[in-house]
């Protein structure tokens, strides 16, 4: 998958933006305000980072070279995933990126969700 393939899946799930809060290269996606997902649009090779259940996040680094703790994120909750690496198929990156999603989500306030 490339940037722009992330891009759009990650933008087309419910209560989605994405934004440039930190600067020009790290697009950011979050749900309902929420960071679930962030890419380094001009680091090569190219990653996405993915906030991840912690016993998880464990067993995938060690199942998978192409992850790895977060690059500037607390790596207990989140994962480096090298998409290039071409370890990964896409389904499995889809469903890392679900497991972001579902795990920002299930933390939002029942006001937040009932929005949702």
């Amino acid at each position: 998958m490339d940037i722009e393939q992330i891009r759009d899946y990650c933008i087309s799930k419910a209560g989605t933006t994405e934004e440039f809060p930190f600067d020009k290269d790290t697009l950011v996606f979050k749900v309902m305000g929420k960071m679930f997902a962030l890419c380094g649009l001009e680091h090569q090779p190219l990653f996405i980072n993915l906030k991840c259940d912690p016993d998880r996040a464990v067993e995938l680094r060690e199942q998978y070279d192409c992850i790895q703790p977060a690059y500037h994120m607390n790596k207990k909750h989140w994962n480096s995933v090298y998409i290039e690496s071409g370890e990964l198929s896409r389904n499995e990156l889809l469903e890392l990126i679900d497991h972001s999603y579902q795990l920002v989500v299930s933390k939002l306030p029942k006001k937040v969700k009932a929005e949702l």
